[in-house]
């Protein structure tokens, strides 16, 4: 008897029928595939900040412990000592005693010493705002300089988060403003400063703001690089203290903007498998190897702290890409050919692609690698085809780059429960296409996420 595939409405019926017994599996799928090492500093050290001074990194952290800045030291950014001096013991003249809790400190090299930014509540306005410090040496101590805040737009909510970006013989501070704290919007600023650090030497420019669904009500925490000519902006969005709290990022081909943001955030607690939770407060820093690493908070288990994570960080074309964490691209955004976009309300992003039933019916997706070599795909796929009213497998046909790379094997799920079904491919450095093309019977895709290994997979051709 002829392969008979079932209509969307009696899949339906039986989707509705299972999604109390199957409601787990779309978050199992989402995150699968993906992890990331341990932290590198198990202990609270949130919103981290790291400088290197000759062999030895430095970072930072929000206070805590009894210190307004944390500092830990190291060779290979893997292993730390924490020290026991607080890097800052005396904050600015202006800041609120009453309430002297110090947030996400930026240090660098100003050439004849070291610059310290850092977030405290301003005793005049009551809102938070960035004051600077400075150091002969990058273990402290810090002094405040001034009588008042370097940076307080106290009509924007105040200032919070600083971040250093320097070109072209030119100082720049990134911050946002802590519109949130009451009711207005949040915009990350670039600003011109001196040399040191100490005073604004312009106006303020609006980068990005907070317009995207999953970053809430706020975009903070801004780290500003850039690589293969283009500016890339990371970001932090969402409630901080949540799991939903994560990193995105924005690139431009110019210093001012305008900044275009990725159509997903980079670093989720999903996309590291719930290995990391919460995953914010970032800075770029290159390791000793000279390849970049992104470093970044978490959440313990138990809520108790932020520890601090480290993970090899790579671009292709201007865009970051984080080994051990997964990238998410949607079906319904691929080229699509002899297919339809549908509405599925259980699949990822709502969308999915459906009646990729002909010979010449494809979906293809472009992703990018930081690095050549074997690269892990997770397709999540809905499989609902019956023979003879018994329910059968299905297939996709996989091609990367025009190459045959065999088949993708879908076991029987059933209309609109979704699954992931894993492969190992080599991709090459930068863009690459993968196709996924009419197999046996019949499936459907919500998904592709594509996984920078930690290490190459036991037995993955090269």
């Amino acid at each position: 008897m002829p392969h008979l595939r079932t209509g969307h409405k009696l899949g339906r019926v039986l989707a509705i029928l299972t999604v109390l017994a199957t409601a787990a599996v779309g978050s199992a799928a989402v995150r699968a595939g993906a992890a990331v090492d341990g932290p590198v500093l198990d202990r609270d050290f949130p919103d981290p900040d790291i400088v290197r001074a000759g062999s030895t990194y430095h970072a930072y952290s929000t206070s805590g412990d009894g210190r307004n800045i944390r500092h830990a030291v190291s060779r290979d950014l893997t292993g730390w000592s924490v020290a026991e001096a607080d890097a800052l013991p005396v904050l600015g003249a202006w800041v609120d005693r009453d309430e002297p809790k110090v947030w996400a400190p930026e240090v660098y090299d100003n050439g004849s010493g070291f610059t310290m930014h850092y977030t405290a509540r301003d005793r005049a306005s009551g809102r938070q705002c960035i004051g600077a410090s400075l150091s002969a040496s990058p273990d402290g101590p810090f002094r405040p300089v001034g009588d008042r805040p370097l940076v307080c737009p106290v009509e924007l909510g105040g200032a919070i988060d600083p971040a250093s970006y320097t070109e072209g013989g030119r100082r720049y501070l990134v911050w946002k403003n802590d519109g949130n704290c009451c009711g207005t919007g949040t915009w990350i600023h670039l600003q011109p400063t001196s040399w040191d650090g100490t005073r604004v030497t312009g106006e303020p420019v609006r980068l990005i703001r907070n317009d995207r669904e999953w970053e809430g009500k706020i975009v903070e925490a801004p780290t500003l690089v850039r690589r293969d000519g283009r500016y890339v902006l990371f970001y932090s969005a969402a409630l901080y203290s949540t799991d939903a709290y994560s990193t995105g990022y924005a690139v431009a081909s110019r210093l001012t903007g305008p900044y275009s943001k990725a159509a997903e955030p980079l670093m989720t607690t999903d996309s590291f498998s719930g290995t990391v939770r919460g995953p914010g407060g970032q800075d770029v820093v290159t390791g000793p190897d000279g390849r970049d690493r992104i470093v970044f908070h978490g959440w313990s288990a138990d809520r108790r702290q932020r520890p601090m994570y480290l993970a090899e960080l790579g671009f292709t074309n201007g865009r970051p890409v984080v080994r051990g964490n997964m990238v998410r691209h949607q079906a319904e955004d691929a080229v699509v050919h002899r297919a339809e976009v549908r509405e599925a309300v259980r699949a990822s992003g709502g969308r999915a692609v459906g009646l990729i039933d002909h010979p010449d019916s494809y979906v293809e997706f472009t992703v990018f690698a930081a690095s050549a070599g074997p690269h892990t795909l997770t397709v999540r796929y809905g499989n609902g085809s019956l023979d003879a009213g018994n329910p059968v497998a299905a297939s996709h046909l996989l091609s990367v780059e025009g190459r045959d790379a065999g088949a993708v094997r879908y076991p029987h799920t059933g209309w609109d429960n979704w699954r992931p079904a894993e492969v190992t491919v080599d991709l090459r450095k930068g863009p690459n296409t993968v196709r996924l093309s009419k197999g046996e019977n019949y499936a459907e895709l919500d998904c592709l996420d594509v996984t920078w290994p930690l290490a190459a997979p036991a037995g993955a051709a090269r």
